[in-house]
């Protein structure tokens, strides 16, 4: 048994848009064995986002849970050791939505499903490319 966390976009795209993921990842994701998070700092950028005009995320952000629930996942809250391991992590990348996801990748552990070529090439974290 194995743990995914999702990172935002492949999150909305299990939501939306299936067939944007390889065939392989989404079998893998949806085995009953293997469990599925979605932090809630996915939850902050689709909201920020959709707020800002960037993605149209409203349905997610109103139904955040079931939006989670309906895709056999769980939510990963964001605690004081993620925030800490997010801020002090020697990496260039500044977006810090990404840098939440990897260290919650890091600390669970679990294995980071992305297909943000800036995370794939990150040394710290297990991924699984989307």
């Amino acid at each position: 048994m194995s743990t995914y966390l999702l990172d935002t976009h492949v999150f909305l795209w299990l939501l939306s848009e299936p067939e944007r993921i390889d065939v392989g990842v989404r079998e893998t994701l949806a085995d009953p064995e293997h469990t599925l998070l979605v932090s809630a700092v996915s939850g902050l950028e689709i909201a920020t986002k959709t707020r800002l005009g960037k993605l149209d995320g409203l349905a997610v952000v109103t139904t955040w849970r079931h939006a989670v629930a309906s895709i056999g996942a769980r939510e990963l809250a964001i605690s004081g050791e993620h925030a800490v391991l997010a801020g002090s992590m020697l990496w260039e990348h500044r977006d810090p939505f990404d840098r939440l996801l990897v260290a919650q990748a890091t600390l669970e552990p679990a294995t980071l499903v992305t297909r943000d070529a800036v995370i794939v090439g990150h040394e710290r974290v297990a991924v699984l490319p989307a």
